[in-house]
């Protein structure tokens, strides 16, 4: 379906933690709106958004994938997100280019750590949602508790439109509740009673009808379910199975009628709004190497691009060869895509990952999504001694692919270093490497990425640079205070112009460099206050370079002078297990190095949660699974860094 009426266009992810029945919604969603024949599963490798290899055989979303079907009118473009915490940035990249998300959680669990991860990342980008509470037909299955879980760990206002027809195996379906029907039970017209209240309280329209009237009309109800969604102010909760298919068309009117279309969207700038005719501007979210070529994933935020276009990229000119349709692993040859499309393009060249797409005679620059800093490493390498430079070549291609791989050449060793967000992150990296590109790979232990911060610091630290070599020469004398802080902070104290401003700020920079690598073991410093107090110049040897070279150097002597601590990633961890079985995992945390913040138990299930060392967890899943026979689970999701024993 092509429409140039931006109304009818509707761009959403599928956000949850992993388990909670994403793809399975994602599939019925396809086989309801006509856009698939038959509903693949996860457990028999036969989904449409789960294609690669790895997905199938671990039967978890990896890759964002992106889908589109056709729903009242409504042109809907889905993309698929994974939900394990090693691959949130793909979830990153992808919210930065939707309008909407739909938030599944599990009516068992309610809202479980990865949850939280992926509902934080859709408040940075300002995403608005509505929640599908899935799986209301598993044994313990409870909405009520699954959305004072969302109030309580999320804080946004729910407002549930429908109402469970049975309970765990006896769910048949829901009630509407915004449009009930004649006849409906005591129970059905409680609820709506209550969602009208919940609804007067946020949105002055609905109140002043339930202030005239005693009551709040379907129609009115629709308006203002809509607005607070776009402002954020509630969330609309929809409740179903999706695995039975059970509340789907619901929840597709729901998109329909609640998401945004790129017409409520901000421009993403004044001189680029959302019209098929203004200058073209799109952002690049995905890159992925294919056996027939490079396929470039983009947003278009204004304008129209087509086959043939020539546009600029960060001061080159890339053609456009082709303009695809994506269907997951399929494509679609069309001639354009026109503002609010996401599409595949064939052509760029060197586009990354972040950069923008713009008509040449009208440049502009997009925020691209943020990059999350690596925290596990492996050493890499080729068996077979005739592999090194495909090997080279494979690695770069990886990280173009995936931003949030980090590649590497170790100074003191000579090895290639993959660094990633996980241990499974890597793993799937290397499988890559081997099934792909057909490469007999060793791997290294995993290491993680320690940093170095200042316990005790240095005051009144002077470093003079003097250098003369014949020609010009250089001064620059300097006289910093060093102390713990948030991060990196730096300050001015000089008075009298004793070092200029541009000065000043070349120090900054310098002691900027001087943070990469640390005294301890080279690692980079985070946590210090520097605070420049003093200096000297001179009429001609002083300048920008020289106050830079001072700065990073003077630094260096100040940290060595100072008390610092080595510190490591930490992670939150949350273990489900038996309840019978919450002593040996107890015990296996404490071998970890683990804090334990506490356990609650669900039915014949314990929820662990503890705070543990990211290089502990190497290795993890195999040991639970063997204490556990096999019923243990955990997550893990990155929390900072804490000072190593």
């Amino acid at each position: 379906m092509r429409t140039h009426d931006l109304t009818t266009v509707r761009n959403l992810g599928i956000l949850a933690h992993v388990d909670a029945g994403k793809t399975t919604v994602t599939e019925r969603i396809l086989h309801r709106t006509g856009a698939t024949h038959r509903t693949g599963e996860v457990h028999d490798g036969t989904t449409v958004t789960d294609f690669d290899p790895q997905e199938r055989d671990r039967g978890i979303t990896i890759f964002s994938a992106a889908v589109s079907c056709t729903w009242q009118g409504h042109r809907l473009t889905l993309i698929d997100t994974p939900g394990h915490v090693d691959f949130t940035a793909e979830v990153e990249r992808a919210l930065r280019v939707l309008d909407g998300a739909i938030a599944v959680f599990d009516a068992v669990a309610g809202v479980e750590p990865q949850s939280e991860t992926v509902w934080r990342q859709a408040d940075r980008h300002g995403v608005p949602r509505i929640a599908f509470v899935n799986k209301l037909d598993r044994a313990g299955a409870d909405l009520d508790a699954a959305v004072a879980s969302i109030r309580a760990r999320l804080h946004p206002a729910p407002l549930v439109v429908q109402l469970p027809i049975g309970r765990e195996d006896g769910f048949t379906g829901v009630v509407d509740l915004v449009r009930l029907p004649e006849g409906a039970s005591a129970e059905a017209r409680r609820r709506r009673r209550a969602l009208e209240e919940a609804v007067a309280e946020l949105h002055p329209l609905a109140l002043e009808e339930f202030c005239a009237t005693g009551t709040v009309s379907a129609d009115t109800l629709e308006k203002a379910l809509r607005e607070l969604t776009l402002s954020g102010d509630g969330l609309v909760v929809l409740c179903g199975a999706a695995y039975r298919d059970r509340g789907i068309e619901p929840l597709l009117d729901a998109v329909v009628a609640y998401l945004p279309s790129p017409a409520d969207v901000p421009p993403v700038r004044a001189d680029r709004p959302a019209d098929p005719a203004a200058p073209v501007a799109a952002l690049v979210f995905k890159v992925v190497a294919t056996a027939t070529g490079r396929l470039t994933y983009l947003r278009v935020y204004s304008g129209t691009l087509r086959k043939g276009d020539q546009v600029r990229d960060a001061g080159r000119t890339e053609r456009i060869a082709r303009v695809l349709r994506v269907q997951a692993d399929r494509q679609a040859q069309v001639d354009s895509a026109v503002a609010g499309d996401i599409v595949a393009v064939a052509g760029p060249k060197a586009a990354r990952v972040g950069a923008t797409l713009c008509a040449p005679d009208a440049p502009v620059l997009l925020e691209p999504p943020p990059t999350a800093d690596p925290v596990v490493s492996v050493a890499v390498e080729a068996r077979r001694a005739g592999d090194g430079e495909r090997l080279t070549s494979a690695l770069a291609r990886l990280a173009e692919e995936d931003p949030s791989l980090v590649v590497r050449t170790d100074p003191e060793t000579g090895q290639t270093v993959l660094s990633g967000l996980g241990e499974l992150h890597l793993e799937v990296a290397v499988e890559k490497l081997r099934r792909d590109r057909g490469l007999d790979v060793a791997v290294g232990r995993p290491s993680v990425a320690h940093r170095e911060t200042v316990v005790r610091g240095v005051s009144g630290l002077l470093y003079r640079h003097v250098k003369q070599d014949g020609g010009a020469g250089q001064f620059a004398h300097v006289v910093l205070d060093v102390g713990p802080g948030d991060g990196f902070e730096f300050a001015s104290a000089v008075v009298g112009g004793r070092v200029p401003r541009e000065y000043v700020r070349a120090v900054e920079a310098g002691c900027r460099d001087a943070l990469a690598e640390g005294p301890l073991g080279g690692h980079p410093v985070t946590g210090l206050r520097v605070v420049l107090t003093d200096g000297a110049t001179h009429p001609k040897d002083s300048s920008e370079p020289a106050f830079r070279t001072a700065g990073r150097l003077g630094l260096r002597e100040a940290l060595r002078a100072s008390v610092l601590c080595l510190l490591e990633p930490v992670a939150e961890v949350a273990v489900t297990v038996p309840a019978d079985a919450v002593g040996g995992v107890l015990g296996d945390l404490a071998a970890c190095r683990g804090r334990v913040a506490g356990s609650a138990v669900r039915g014949g299930t314990a929820v662990v949660t503890a705070t543990v060392p990211v290089a502990e967890l190497f290795g993890y899943a195999n040991r639970l699974r063997s204490r556990t026979q096999g019923r243990g689970t955990f997550t893990a999701r990155p929390s900072g860094y804490a000072p190593v024993p």
